[in-house]
């Protein structure tokens, strides 16, 4: 084995990872080079499959940890001040002694560190061994293989319900259509499927894939984390590239469904995966209060600095009034005597080692474990479990819980967010004449007074033969008794995943409106065509939605990436077939596990009947209404879509090309071939701005009638227009597309430039309205956050009209406040942004509401474009300052850039603390630029749910998680630091006051191993009990009384003057409990450590005591805790006393402990100096 210079690997590293001459990247087969060396490989420089999540190596564990532990100034203080106590001249007591508190804590923070690091290292084990189909060109046959031995280069084949084990571009599935489902639920959430499709050219109708002629080069993107993005081409021998998208990337830890089998090339592997460059573990983010805690601690080192100093200083005094050294100071080794200017110098240090506790050096500690604690009981409240959806509250940011009490400003998305995300299909309005459907609008009504808990229609669940038979072999290894288990958890998570994802019949069931029925019914019995068929043509096929039998519903097996359940199937094959060799041919296998499958499906097919996934709830809305007027879509491929419609008969569209709907343009176009007329026609779905100012001026009288769709106030306006499109404009176009597909560069811009250019001169077919209801309690929530002190705010991308009426609707706006609405228009922005005319006068007309107290009255609707005008440079000021005067601001046709901006500029210019709350990807932006981030997991997939700081599923929990556990945590953690702060100065000053009586000479009244014991054991249990478990208010007078949540919003629990009052406290508890005993014990002959030991017990008493009364709800743990800390400490310095006969001479506390408690006057003291002490509080 030859050695390599460890700075060749760092730069070859560096390299894999980054290199500025390779814009791309280049992927061909490896199957060429099978036989050559791995180094000699044309992919070798690409990284391999294994995956590595763990930071540690056995042999680097511990210096790795304490380099990480020692990032944290008061771990580095600590050791320097024990590494200081082994210098002789300076030490205050045994060296040894002084390490035992740092390296407890080292040691415990390693032995939790070092535990989780375990734990990824046996998931990365697990994950890395799992089995895969891998092709070989020796075998001629796919391979079983592990997913560790999986590169870039390589082909792999994916069985239905299998993870996929890399970044797969897919060159075959078993599909005649070369379609490919995906689930990507483990990897955003998201349980709706994913349709990917081969690359154009790779897959051909009845013929295997063999992988052993694949010739080509396939070129992309360099790895990102972006996983809705994926550009490259596919270059042929002879030179002609094939462009391909994301719509062709299989993703590791996906699951491959309702498709036999998928087969294709490694592009990604490793930790170059998309999925893998977004696993960036748990948030951390730094609270408010442990910023201003870090200030403390500063104050307290100047505080431990001036002591020290007088402690110098006065033993300097203390030595110069001698005439001449006594007997008990000894001199060096020369017999000179140290001069006393050196000796205070020297005493400083030694002070600093014996005041050394002044700095709380378990605080951080004891503030990881309380926060561990308060999560644990955020996410068992039960108030806060969603029993429809089977899910609980997340809290993904360990760290900033108590954030949660101190919340000023609350920007909320609205669709998903504040509405339940269920559309509902109310009305039309084709060529300029509205439909009203007030049958279903009766039935809507119906259906919305009953009983809302049992909407939801629970169906019987036919038990179906499992897709593999295989399966049943797991039985054997894991028994019936597990296996029965088993299937009762899994029959409850089915039940529970049936009943949140149900449709009701409010959403997918619509009762046609007559007229329009009977227009539809003239068009099709006369001339087979006309501008109604082609709007409910549009409403039909323009969408992504997926089409599947209703009888063949997919098996959705709940798998984590991290268990890897679902490679347990290849697993039991392999351990049923054989045990002997290493790598297998499973051509077979694969053909008896695919044709079970294909019989059970066939078996299946017997309904006509198809149900519909729909990636979105407005899609689904638009189809089921199509549907309902006999316009059926009953079959998608890449290449084709079929129509049913209401006289049975079929159109089958061939699909030319697809625009898909982005938050830039706002709409999504379909090109399709008619099969009678032979014309291309784009059918164009999208938001009224986006298609109204895209219509041919012919069409303006059109445009006029439609206008009803502005009043729609409340709904969701879709919008549907028609353009012919020419045979040679189509082709000319298609031509500049199909360049723009195969760029790498600018692929984005190029794209979109194409549709633009495509997408005009529409003909206005109709629009629909489509209602979104309020979720349940959200008015109320809202005006509890109000009553609490903070403003809400609403960001959201629908047109001013429905957004101002769901504000309406959820009590944002009143019908008594005075609302602003700023709109403009291009014409006028230049103006604007010179007056700035509308910002002043606005702050002219709420001056006065303000000066008479009726703040509560004024709103401000304002819309995309006047935002970005106002949040300029020269507006910004005067924006922020309106805001300020507003009870509630309403932002329309905002974009997701745009969201976030106002978050930040909010949070920067007021400096107050916000939470943002949404439900979609178009909401990331917003919440991580929030100090608080939460997530709802709605309709639209969890990506807002994985990039946030909390997760809920409903807008209503958010009152109780900040009014309630925001204002504990808030509490509980305030008043233990400052508890912490006041116990540590408590107790080093006992020591302090003592040097006054012994010439400062750092002697110490009290047993260093007692002194130890005392923070690390006696006094360290009760304060994180407080703060996990205290509850200064009971969670109902929260919610009944909002306002009490201003405390936190003012920082009252953490100010600093009450950390200065803490102090001062500390200061005069200390001067009881040293004084009285002093006072007492005065003038007798009892030894140093007889006369530490009542200042010790004292001590404990009154610090004990001190959280007694501050404790406002006791329980049987308090109690437990408490009086259990007393009686550790009783046990602890008895034994201790009796078994320490030579523990630190030449005073040692050998029965001194068992001496003081046969003494009266030993508890006359610790009653009298209790009491005393307390006496203020």
């Amino acid at each position: 084995m030859t050695w390599t210079n460890p700075l060749t690997l760092l730069r070859h590293g560096w390299t894999r990872h980054w290199n500025p001459d390779r814009p791309v990247r280049t992927v061909v087969s490896n199957l060429p080079f099978e036989d050559l060396k791995k180094r000699e490989q044309p992919n070798r420089r690409y990284e391999g499959n294994a995956i590595r999540t763990n930071k540690y190596r056995l042999w680097s564990f511990i210096p790795m940890n304490l380099f990480e532990q020692f990032h944290r100034m008061a771990n580095i203080y600590f050791v320097g001040l024990a590494i200081l106590n082994f210098v002789p001249v300076v030490n205050a007591f045994q060296p040894e002694v002084a390490l035992i508190p740092i390296c407890i804590i080292l040691a415990l923070t390693a032995v939790k560190d070092g535990w989780e690091d375990f734990r990824r290292y046996q998931t990365d084990q697990q994950l890395n061994n799992t089995p895969c189909f891998i092709f070989s060109r020796y075998e001629m046959s796919y391979l079983i293989k592990r997913w560790k031995d999986v590169r870039v280069g390589d082909f792999v084949r994916v069985l239905s319900n299998e993870i996929i084990p890399a970044d797969i571009l897919l060159l075959h599935t078993s599909d005649p259509n070369g379609v490919c489902h995906m689930e990507t639920a483990n990897l955003d959430g998201e349980t709706s499927l994913k349709q990917r499709k081969v690359v154009p050219g790779f897959s051909s109708l009845g013929e295997p894939f063999q992988p052993q002629t694949f010739d080509s080069t396939v070129v992309c993107e360099n790895p990102n984390n972006n996983l809705n993005l994926f550009k490259g081409y596919v270059e042929r021998p002879d030179k002609r590239r094939t462009g391909f998208g994301i719509d062709s990337l299989l993703l590791r830890g996906c699951m491959v469904r309702n498709t036999d089998d998928a087969a294709g090339i490694v592009v990604y592997a490793g930790h170059e995966t998309k999925s893998m460059l977004n696993n960036s573990g748990p948030r951390y983010k730094r609270s408010k209060i442990e910023r201003k805690m870090n200030t403390d601690v500063l104050f307290c080192v100047v505080l431990l600095f001036f002591m020290c100093l007088i402690g110098a200083l006065g033993h300097a005094i203390w030595l110069e009034t001698f005439s001449s050294m006594p007997s008990y100071i000894v001199p060096d080794s020369n017999g000179n005597y140290t001069p006393s200017v050196l000796a205070g110098f020297y005493m400083f240090f030694t002070m600093i080692i014996l005041l050394q506790v002044m700095i709380p050096v378990s605080l951080y500690v004891s503030i990881e474990l309380v926060k561990m604690g308060q999560i644990f009981f955020i996410t068992q409240d039960v108030e806060l479990y969603d029993e429809e959806l089977d899910r609980r509250v997340q809290c993904r940011a360990l760290n900033i819980t108590e954030d949660l009490g101190q919340i000023q400003y609350v920007f909320s998305d609205k669709t998903g967010t504040l509405t339940e995300n269920k559309m509902v299909f109310r009305r039309c309005s084709v060529m300029g004449t509205e439909y009203c459907h007030e049958e279903n609008a009766a039935r809507l009504a119906v259906i919305s007074g009953a009983n809302e808990e049992e909407e939801v229609t629970i169906y019987q669940q036919t038990k179906l033969p499992p897709l593999f038979p295989l399966e049943e072999l797991q039985d054997v290894h894991t028994g019936d008794k597990n296996h029965a288990n088993t299937q009762v958890t899994a029959a409850s998570r089915r039940r529970s995943k049936v009943a949140a994802e149900a449709q009701s019949d409010m959403e997918t069931v619509v009762v046609p409106d007559r007229k329009l029925i009977l227009e539809v019914d003239r068009q099709m019995a006369s001339i087979q065509t006309g501008p109604y068929l082609d709007f409910f043509l549009a409403l039909a096929i323009c969408n992504t939605v997926l089409v599947s039998s209703v009888t063949a519903q997919r098996q959705r097996v709940r798998v984590n990436v991290a268990d890897l359940a679902g490679a347990e199937r290849v697993g039991d094959v392999l351990r049923a077939l054989t045990h002997s060799t290493k790598t297998y041919s499973v051509q077979q296998i694969c053909q008896k596990v695919i044709s079970s499958e294909r019989k059970v499906k066939s078996g299946l097919s017997g309904s006509e009947e198809v149900c519909y996934e729909a990636h979105s709830p407005d899609e689904a809305a638009l189809i089921h209404a199509a549907k309902a007027y006999g316009f059926t879509m009953m079959e998608r491929t890449p290449h084709y879509v079929t129509v049913k419609l209401p006289d049975e008969a079929l159109l089958k569209f061939e699909v030319l090309d697809i625009l898909t709907f982005d938050s830039t343009r706002r709409r999504m176009s379909i090109i399709v071939r008619h099969p009678h007329t032979k014309e291309i026609i784009m059918y164009t779905k999208g938001a009224d701005s986006a298609i109204m100012e895209r219509l041919g001026n012919v069409f303006s009288d059109c445009c006029s009638k439609i206008k009803c769709v502005e009043q729609w106030c409340g709904w969701k306006a879709v919008c549907f227009s028609l353009k012919v499109i020419s045979e040679q404009e189509f082709r000319a176009w298609s031509a500049v597309r199909q360049e723009a597909l195969s760029a790498i560069e600018e692929k984005e811009e190029r794209l979109m430039e194409t549709a633009n250019f495509i997408e005009s001169s529409f003909t206005l077919l109709g629009a629909t309205g489509i209602e979104d209801r309020l979720q349940e309690s959200v008015p109320e929530t809202i005006q509890a956050l109000r009553r609490a002190g903070m403003q809400v705010w609403v960001l959201t991308g629908d047109k001013p009209e429905t957004a101002i009426n769901i504000a309406y609707s959820c009590k944002l706006l009143e019908h008594e406040d005075l609302v602003f609405t700023f709109s403009t228009n291009r014409k006028v922005l230049q103006c604007q942004l010179t007056n700035a005319s509308v910002p002043e006068q606005s702050l002219i007309c709420v001056s006065q509401p303000v000066s008479s107290g009726k703040l509560g009255c004024i709103g401000l609707v304002i819309d995309g474009p006047t935002l970005s005008m106002a949040m300029s440079d020269e507006l910004v000021e005067q924006f922020v300052e309106l805001c300020k005067h507003c009870r509630a601001v309403l932002c329309c046709r905002v974009t997701p850039l745009q969201k976030s901006a106002v978050v930040k500029l909010i949070r920067q210019k007021l400096r107050v603390m916000t939470l943002a709350v949404g439900d979609g990807a178009n909401d990331v932006n917003m919440i991580q630029a929030a100090d608080v981030g939460i997530g709802v997991s709605g309709q639209e997939g969890m990506q807002a749910v994985m990039a946030s700081d909390f997760a809920i599923t409903r807008f209503k929990h958010l009152q109780r998680l900040l009014l309630v556990h925001g204002h504990w945590c808030y509490s509980r953690l305030a008043n233990m630091v400052i508890y912490f702060f006041y116990k540590n100065v408590a107790y080093v000053n006992l020591l302090f006051w003592y040097q006054f009586f012994c010439g400062f000479s750092a002697t110490a009244m009290i047993d260093y191993w007692l002194m130890i014991f005392f923070n690390l054991f006696f006094t360290s249990a009760p304060p994180i009990m407080f703060g996990i478990m205290e509850k200064e208010v009971s969670d109902s007078t929260l919610l009944s009384l909002p306002e009490l949540y201003k405390r936190g919003q003012h920082s009252e629990g953490y100010r600093r003057s009450t950390f200065w009052i803490a102090i001062l406290d500390a200061f005069y508890q200390s001067l009881v409990c040293f004084f009285i005993p002093y006072w007492t014990y005065n003038g007798s002959d009892i030894g140093i450590f007889a006369f530490g030991t009542p200042m010790n017990t004292v001590s404990l008493f009154t610090i004990i005591l001190h959280l007694a009364i501050e404790i406002k709800s006791w329980t049987a743990v308090h109690w437990v805790i408490m009086i259990g800390s007393v009686l550790v400490y009783f046990i602890v310095t008895l034994a201790y006393s009796a078994i320490c006969i030579s523990c630190n001479p030449p005073s040692d506390p050998y029965w001194i402990m068992h001496k003081q408690m046969a003494d009266p006057m030993f508890y006359l003291v610790c009653i009298l100096t209790t009491v005393v002490a307390l006496l203020p509080r």
